[in-house]
Order: C-alpha cells, then structure tokens, then sequence
C-alpha cells in the first residue's frame, strides 16, 4: 500500500514538474520570437507608470491609473496574424498601488494635478437654482450638487432640471444625524437611480467625516470656496483640478456666465466631481 501511495506521489510530482517546465520552454520560445522582441522593444511608447494618491496629514489627492501592453494578448494575436502588426496592440490598466478609493476617513482636496480640469460645486438648501441650472446647461457644463435632505423632501421635483448634473447628498436640516441623512441618502439614490459617493463640508469636521466614512462615502473639502466676487476670484485662484466651492446668490447668477467662458479659454475642462475625481487615466 505504502508503495502504491509513495508510486502515484512521484507521478504527481513529476507531472508538476513537468508541467513547470514545459510552461517555461514555451515562455523561452515565445520571448526569443522576433514578434515578442520587436513588442518588448515598444514598450516604453505605450507604457504608463500608476500615479498613487497623495496622502498629507487628513487629505488625500486621488491618483491617476497607468498602462501597459498586455503582452501575452498582443503576442497572440499578432503571432495568428503572422507577423508584428502595431495596430493589434493591446493594453491594460495598471491601478495604482494607493487608491483614493481605499480611504474613507481622509479628507478629498482636489483631483490629481495631471488633470487640466475642474468641479464647480454648488449647495442647494433653501431654493432650486434654476438660473444657474439653465446658464449651466446653456454652456454644456456638467456641474455637482449638495442636496439637503429635508428641502429635497419637499421638492423632490426639481430632481428632473438637474438630470445633467451630479447630484450628492448635503446634510438633514443642516444636520448629521445618522438616521435621517441615510434615510435621505437611500430617497436621493431612488431618485437619481445612481450611488451617491461623495459628502461636502468646508473644514475638517469630525461630524461629518465619521458619518460619511461609516455610509462609505468620501468627504471633499473644496479647493477654492468663493465668497464674493466670482470672477475675480477664480482669475486669483484657479488651478489644475481644483474643486470649486460657490454660493447661490446674485453675483452667481450675474458671473456665472462670463467665469464659465474665462476658465475655457484657460483650456480647462468643466466636469462633474465623480470625473474629476475618477483615478482612470481616461477620464
């Protein structure tokens, strides 16, 4: 018995062995083929290092995914075609090694400094702007919207002026308690058929961060928050990815237009904070 078990033990390892072996001749052949070298050769054309996030402190900045040939698909595919044949390239993505997407209990500042782009932010808590929605439409532009629960409760038909537009949850009566933002949080989602992501606040607010995190939501504390003068803040401030905070009133409604105009001819892209915050390389 001991024979017949020690017997089918030393098969079994030599199949493994053999298996081994066999998947490295093949590997040797395949890396010696003219095809793979001339793919290898191209390597530093097409390949794109993962740009991890930056953590400082309690904020963190998300990072941006790399690529890299997918040589074994590229390899077979070009090897069936017969010869090296640049269009058949494939490639992959390469996520970086720290993800914004791990961490909750950090504060979101701004999107990756790669990206020539920006998120304007808006909170809704007492009235619907509609004339900023149609300024914002009017030029294309996908904003972010803070909802409050309790006004969104009571006008819950204006979610359809805003169906372009990224909508997020912004408090409960200008409060955190748990129950009511994530009853609000679920009634918002129903409404929009989509997952919220993202909670606002101005400054490091324990409330607000612990609530968040514990909903897996992450936290942005805007780049730039306007005050006053639109315009003339943005030409002071404006930066690659900022996340720009501004207030429903007047002057919004007066510069809107005009800022929107002056942060494109700066060759910036408007986008929603879900983009701008996206670690995709393609986005």
């Amino acid at each position: 018995m001991m024979k017949k078990l020690i017997r089918v033990f030393l098969i079994l390892l030599l199949s493994v062995f053999s298996f081994y072996y066999t998947n490295k001749s093949i590997e040797l052949v395949r890396e010696q083929d003219p095809i793979m070298k001339t793919i290898r050769s191209t390597s530093d054309k097409y390949n794109v290092k993962a740009v991890n996030a930056e953590i400082k402190d309690n904020t963190i900045i998300p990072g941006i995914s790399g690529k890299e040939i997918n040589y074994i698909e590229t390899y077979t595919k070009m090897k069936q075609y017969g010869m090296y044949n640049e269009i058949m390239t494939t490639l992959k993505d390469v996520e970086p090694t720290i993800s914004v997407e791990d961490y909750y209990d950090k504060y979101i500042v701004s999107g990756n400094k790669i990206k020539r782009s920006i998120a304007l932010v808006f909170k809704i808590e007492k009235t619907t702007p509609k004339e900023i929605i149609s300024i914002l439409n009017k030029n294309k532009v996908k904003s972010t919207f803070f909802i409050d629960g309790k006004y969104l409760e009571n006008n819950s038909k204006d979610i359809k002026l805003m169906t372009n537009h990224e909508l997020e949850l912004l408090s409960y009566s200008s409060g955190y308690d748990e129950i009511y933002f994530a009853s609000s949080k679920d009634y918002l989602e129903s409404l929009t058929n989509r997952k919220l992501k993202y909670c606002y606040s101005e400054y490091d607010k324990e409330e607000v961060i612990n609530l968040c995190q514990k909903l897996k939501l992450h936290t942005i504390i805007p780049t730039i928050k306007i005050n006053n003068s639109l315009l003339k803040e943005i030409k002071n401030e404006l930066t690659n990815s900022a996340i720009i905070s501004i207030p429903i009133s007047e002057n919004t409604k007066q510069e809107l237009d005009t800022t929107i105009k002056y942060i494109k001819s700066r060759g910036y892209t408007l986008e929603k904070l879900e983009d701008l915050l996206n670690e995709n390389l393609e986005k």
